[in-house]
């Protein structure tokens, strides 16, 4: 599984980083996890607001920062398919 991290580097977009790393550790699930800082990345992803998470080319959460918890139903529903 790849998961991205859409933000400038900015602290929402770091908690947002820091609560993925928590939910796939929680989950035991194991991810390629990188940060996307650079804004013509971005566009290209689709990603309009930031913090944004994406998995697999798809974006799952954008806008806000999304908890531990979301996160962690979020990631298993995809796990499972």
């Amino acid at each position: 599984m790849k998961i991205q991290i859409a933000g400038p580097g900015c602290p929402r977009c770091n908690q947002t980083e820091k609560s993925v790393v928590a939910a796939c550790a929680e989950l035991n699930l194991t991810a390629d996890i990188s940060h996307i800082r650079d804004p013509e990345e971005m566009a290209k992803l689709g990603v309009m607001m930031t913090p944004a998470v994406i998995v697999d080319g798809k974006i799952i959460s954008s806008g806000k920062i999304p908890t531990v918890e979301e996160l962690k139903k979020l990631l298993s529903e995809l796990a499972s398919k």
